[in-house]
């Protein structure tokens, strides 16, 4: 019997791993986060399948269903939204899963802020404007954050951050953002990243609080901030397919008489 973590992607059923769509098909208990996963994620759960949405749920409950499962036999797919990795509270079940001697796997999915790059058909990591990504959140309600990880200490690198949980703290986000990137510098709110009322607000640090609100949008959002979110198109290009660069696959041809 195994447990597996399945991210499940921002939303679109679309997106998940064939892997994904695999396990789900084959495993007699699926146990999703129904908040943020939608049914049809979930749909191809075999025909008497246990599926459990466990947004009401507490971690004891989603572990008591997982030890009846293991007492049967039954594979469980353990279905979260994104990637696993990113957010996905899988730490405390696992810690839960190896006290208890039951194995477990985790199969990735899609991240949000991936999915959101795709959607607004741009890269995040053009050379010379961005060449780093920081995945962070806000702590508002949820989890404190390490007293050294704070958006401050993220700003002073000037990197293009992604920030999870903090569409209900714009204003202090573009407090603490602002005198590092100015405050006309880009920002997007995806909201419902893959779903199909998705929506996509493009503002700076300025008037972003301004038009998220006028939309009323509170929660299920994810802020990107950077300069690479604005119109840029004066940048070098990669030195990846430069001919004057080359690399063990591409190995610098000598013309015929050169030095």
């Amino acid at each position: 019997m195994t447990v597996y973590f399945i991210g499940a992607g921002p939303g679109d059923p679309e997106l998940l791993t064939l892997k994904a769509q695999r396990l789900i098909a084959a495993c007699p208990v699926c146990l999703y986060a129904g908040s943020l996963v939608p049914a049809e994620v979930v749909a191809n759960a075999p025909e008497g399948a246990r599926v459990l949405d466990t947004a009401p749920m507490t971690l004891d409950d989603t572990h008591a269903e997982i030890v009846v499962a293991h007492a049967k036999g039954q594979d469980v797919a353990r279905v979260h939204s994104g990637d696993p990795s990113l957010y996905g509270a899988i730490a405390e079940q696992i810690r839960r899963l190896r006290a208890d001697g039951i194995d477990y796997q985790v199969i990735p999915g899609v991240p949000a802020y991936a999915a959101a790059a795709a959607a607004l058909g741009q890269e995040l990591t053009v050379p010379e404007v961005a060449q780093s990504i920081v995945l962070t959140r806000v702590s508002m309600k949820s989890t404190s954050m390490p007293p050294r990880e704070t958006l401050e200490n993220f700003a002073r690198t000037g990197a293009t951050l992604a920030i999870h949980l903090g569409v209900r703290a714009l204003r202090e986000i573009e407090r603490v953002l602002t005198p590092h990137y100015g405050a006309d510098c880009p920002v997007v709110v995806a909201y419902r990243v893959g779903w199909p009322d998705q929506m996509f607000i493009r503002g700076t640090l300025a008037d972003i609080q301004q038009k998220v609100r006028a939309e009323k949008i509170t929660r299920t959002a994810l802020i990107l901030v950077g300069p690479v979110l604005g119109e840029v198109s004066d940048f070098k290009d990669s030195a990846l397919y430069d001919p004057d660069v080359p690399h063990v696959l591409r190995p610098r041809v000598r013309t015929p008489g050169a030095a």
